[in-house]
């Protein structure tokens, strides 16, 4: 079925969403004080089409049981219902069904939440509007959830940040529980000051105070985000551009005596500052300023590294301490020297996230081992393959090989307990791997490829 106002197109959705976003985002851009009460008309058919056009079909099911297919079965009434119910008010927000997976090691586990179908494709129709306004008003130093910036610009910023202030001291930021112990009152406020519309702001609050279902009772939190909904990173982003962003823009940088900047991925972010006593004062005030809107401030995981470009003749007796190491959205960032013997940042593998990998990789060999050797080739081969497309950057290939190798190891050792009779000893291995090779290690992203080498 097609929406009223045309075929929709392959990157956002119908021309007249995509005209309706324009001029949302026009407006708000022209007007940054401005607060806007009249959204919720811009959002038709066409509008909530193009939501669940881009939406994802193949997840989990929430509370309902069911499924894209299911709700595709009939659209058209499905998609004029939830228009129906949105605009009047009487669609209510169904609690979120709890998942626990595995976190970091494998000991602890991450908790999140699974929405409805349904209620995933009103959540993306409701961000579709609000982040056209917001994304005029964020800065620059965020790129986590954002259209058209990535986790490899942001090290690719933090990168030529570090490298063109010669290091320094980086404050390495952690902020408790955050998707847990956002504070709905705030978040409220700071809404206020952009988006009064009463359609969408009653919507928000209805996902804010949505259940979760777990062991087959429903609890309700009074903090955080929607769990596991595409409307939560927005509203987090909403709330630490307030919280950190202008506050280090406007407030902070004004203050210091050398040069600094913030680099933040959702609530993963790093401040790197030239100077030793500017780092300790912002770290000193950075506890009171999160408090400040129900945030805590991690007291292991946040640290202060000094990461000052080492000398090329220094040792261990000129009195600097020697340049530590921090992980940043999966890699370990530290210095090493370039080709020429100069010193560089490099970005490795983080070795929490291959153990992880690695960790993954092997349970998987052993619960698909006895499907056809075919199959389990192609399957490794988009791990590989994944794996790649994300670590595979300028520096890292040492890491990309010893992913690639422990794979192979898993692989063997999976296919080895088939049979206590047909052993798969290396030999045998190895020409299994001539019929069925593995995607050699490659680097996908030439991420300041230039300047490492200089």
């Amino acid at each position: 079925m097609e929406p009223r106002g045309g075929k929709v197109t392959e990157t956002l959705g119908s021309e007249s969403t995509f005209t309706k976003l324009a001029r949302i985002a026009e407006l708000a851009r022209v007007t940054p004080k401005r607060v806007l009460t009249t959204l919720a008309h811009h959002v038709d058919f066409d509008w909530v089409y193009d939501a669940h056009q881009l939406t994802r079909k193949d997840g989990a099911v929430g509370v309902d049981g069911q499924t894209a297919a299911d709700y595709e079965r009939d659209l058209g009434t499905n998609l004029w219902s939830l228009l129906e119910r949105f605009k009047s008010g009487t669609y209510r927000a169904p609690p979120v069904r709890r998942k626990h997976i595995p976190k970091g090691d494998g000991t602890k586990t991450r908790p999140i939440g699974i929405p409805t179908f349904e209620d995933k494709v009103l959540q993306r129709a409701v961000t579709m509007a609000l982040t056209a306004v917001y994304e005029q008003d964020f800065l620059d130093c965020s790129y986590g959830f954002r259209p058209g910036r990535t986790a490899h610009q942001a090290l690719e910023a933090l990168w030529r940040g570090l490298m063109g202030m010669g290091g320094g001291w980086v404050l390495d930021v952690d902020i408790e529980a955050f998707f847990d112990s956002l504070d709905h009152g705030h978040l409220r406020s700071l809404l206020d000051r952009r988006v009064r519309d009463g359609v969408l702001r009653r919507m928000v609050d209805k996902w804010l105070a949505a259940g979760v279902l777990e062991n087959g009772s429903v609890s309700y939190p009074d903090g955080g985000t929607p769990q596991g909904g595409v409307i939560s990173p927005l509203l987090a982003n909403v709330y630490l551009h307030e919280v950190v962003d202008e506050w280090f823009e406007a407030e902070v940088k004004p203050r210091l005596r050398g040069r600094a900047f913030l680099i933040r991925y959702a609530d993963d972010m790093v401040m790197a500052f030239e100077r030793e006593d500017d780092a300790r004062r912002v770290l000193d005030v950075l506890g009171k300023r999160l408090a400040k809107y129900g945030l805590t401030l991690h007291p292991e995981k946040t640290r202060l590294v000094p990461f000052r470009m080492p000398r090329p003749t220094a040792d261990a007796t000129d009195g600097r301490p020697r340049p530590g190491s921090f992980d940043f959205l999966g890699f370990t960032h530290y210095w090493g020297k370039s080709r020429k013997g100069r010193p560089v940042v490099w970005r490795k593998t983080a070795s929490t996230r291959l153990v992880r990998a690695v960790k993954r990789v092997a349970e998987w060999c052993m619960a698909n081992r006895h499907r056809p050797v075919r199959e389990q080739c192609a399957g490794l081969a988009r791990k590989l393959q994944g794996h790649h497309a994300y670590y595979g950057i300028t520096g890292n290939y040492s890491a990309l090989a010893r992913f690639r190798h422990h794979v192979r190891r898993a692989w063997r050792r999976a296919l080895d307990t088939r049979s206590q009779r047909a052993r798969m000893t290396w030999d045998r291995f190895k020409l299994l791997l001539r019929r069925h090779p593995l995607p050699l290690t490659r680097v996908v992203h030439s991420i300041s490829s230039r300047a490492a080498n200089p």
